[in-house]
């Protein structure tokens, strides 16, 4: 009897310390990515550019002024266009988006028959960059001249 009483009241006395555990646990979750937002010129070209390209599911936008189009991106979140770019930009291949297929062979037969130009990192036309990791990447330019790069990363 007295061991239960004594294992009664240890358990009693941990629970504060249990409740602290979990508070700690919660205030130490790492931020996720909700969106990422590309401002394009022409939000129907840039819109039929990535579900084409990509078969990018379009979700509804809450705004409805016609200068929004939203996609999921499963877990990663969504991506959304904006409609107000002035025009094309200048942008450097370090600042990309990138997503990953099951064969990046495969995407190129894809993108060749949409008559997609694609280079390799360091922008020899047609080819394929092999990281030293194995992986197979590529770059081209949506409608607006932001970089995208594909790769066959499975992790």
């Amino acid at each position: 009897m007295k061991i239960a009483v004594l294992m009664a009241t240890a358990l009693i006395a941990l629970i504060p310390f249990h409740k602290t555990m979990a508070q700690t646990e919660k205030k130490q979750t790492t931020a996720r990515l909700n969106h990422i937002a590309v401002y394009v010129t022409d939000l129907e070209k840039s819109t039929a550019f990535y579900k084409d390209v990509f078969e990018f599911i379009q979700i509804p936008e809450p705004f409805h002024d016609g200068r929004h189009t939203w996609f999921s991106l499963g877990p990663a979140g969504q991506l959304h266009l904006i409609q107000g770019a002035k025009g094309k930009g200048n942008f450097d291949k370090n600042e990309h988006l990138c997503f990953s297929v099951s064969s990046v062979e495969t995407f190129i037969e894809k993108i060749k028959a949409k008559e997609i130009a694609y280079e390799n990192w360091a922008g020899a036309a047609q080819t394929v960059t092999l990281r030293v990791d194995g992986i197979k990447q590529i770059y081209f330019q949506d409608p607006d001249g932001h970089w995208l790069e594909v790769n066959d990363d499975h992790n």
